[in-house]
């Protein structure tokens, strides 16, 4: 039988702060481990309050949350069940304390109990790499949220799974494909230290659940990237595979066809229409015409949907057709704004762009346009 190591903790804290903590934690661990202490989360009690942190040896979540510590202490337990109990309890206050080979949550009315896995096993929560910069909360969400999702969510080319970070003397630039589609967005930023970073699309795109009119420290090293704000912080090893960046760039250097300035939510909205009708390759076609969007879209066995959207255009009228569902992500990341649209000749990829927006913001994205049969 192993042997569990206990340290002794007791502490009183707001249940909702800690089942919120407890549940953030839990969900960036993974729940099936041959070794359960991976889906631990450790808890240490201290006189500034109570650290929750977990690890799977490749992320790593530290939050802090306040509490009355009775007894310093810490300890390892299950993070899902404790997570599932805190948010059960209607009680405003809990207790946490170790009874022998147990951590005791107790209510006024209830008591419940959880075994301790062994602290010692556990493979630690890895410290923060160095400082590179700080970003506000809501400009590096308004950032990466649309940047990742021109990433793959095929593990099988881990590269076109990341964000390519560069950090400037004034910009941060980000960059992802999944080579059929690209975004590539800058953000200002106070750079402290060097950024040169591929990092994992999946958890740098959960910046959006961080706190709000807050300040994002990132910091990056040859092997992790983090992100810390007050009462917290989240890391993860970076990607290994080499990022083509010269041939991504190159891309943003359009020889425009035709120019299309557009309201985004407009042209979104017709897409989304013409979306039950884009037949088994799922694609929808833009005709540019004088002062006016057509986009269609054709089924042999639904049928066919033809609507025109405003625009002011420029150049050749000319005919694209793109899968459905990446021209209404790269629309998405425009919502609330005109958007220009320009075309390039032949299958060289349509550039969708806008002016800076009022966090200082600016984002391009690329959408490859399919082949069509004559």
């Amino acid at each position: 039988m192993v042997a569990v190591t206990v340290l002794g903790m007791d502490l009183t804290a707001t249940t909702a702060d800690l089942a919120a903590a407890a549940t953030e934690v839990a969900r960036l661990l993974p729940t099936r481990v041959l070794d359960p202490v991976l889906a631990g989360l450790v808890l240490r009690a201290g006189g500034t309050g109570v650290e929750l942190a977990g690890s799977d040896r490749e992320r790593a979540v530290r939050l802090h949350r306040p509490a009355t510590t009775h007894t310093d202490g810490e300890v390892l337990v299950p993070a899902k069940p404790f997570a599932d109990t805190l948010r059960s309890l209607d009680d405003p206050q809990v207790r946490l304390v170790v009874e022998g080979s147990r951590l005791a949550i107790r209510t006024t009315t209830a008591r419940f109990a959880l075994p301790l896995l062994d602290l010692d096993t556990h493979p630690g929560v890895p410290g923060l790499p160095p400082k590179a910069g700080e970003i506000p909360s809501e400009v590096l969400a308004a950032a990466l949220v649309p940047v990742a999702s021109a990433t793959s969510k095929d593990d099988v080319l881990p590269i076109f799974t990341g964000i390519r970070m560069t950090g400037t003397d004034r910009h941060v630039e980000l960059i992802a494909t999944d080579r059929y589609r690209m975004a590539y967005a800058t953000v200002p930023w106070t750079p402290e230290g060097s950024l040169n970073v591929l990092a994992p699309a999946a958890l740098m795109a959960d910046v959006s659940r961080l706190p709000q009119h807050t300040v994002v420290t990132i910091h990056a090293d040859e092997d992790r990237i983090a992100l810390s704000w007050p009462g917290g912080s989240v890391s993860t090893a970076l990607l290994a595979a080499p990022f083509p960046d010269d041939r991504a760039r190159t891309l943003l250097e359009a020889v425009i066809d035709s120019t299309v300035v557009v309201e985004a939510d407009a042209l979104a909205g017709a897409v989304r229409r013409a979306t039950p009708y884009s037949g088994p390759h799922g694609s929808v076609t833009l005709h540019v015409e004088d002062s006016e969007l057509r986009v269609r879209g054709s089924d042999p066995q639904t049928g066919e949907s033809e609507e025109s959207v405003k625009a002011t255009t420029e150049g050749n009228r000319v005919t694209k057709t793109f899968q459905a569902r990446y021209l209404a992500d790269a629309l998405k990341a425009f919502s609330g704004r005109r958007v220009e649209l320009r075309i390039q000749d032949g299958l060289r990829s349509t550039v969708l762009t806008a002016p800076p927006a009022d966090d200082g913001i600016e984002l391009k994205y690329l959408v490859v346009p399919l082949r069509t049969v004559v």
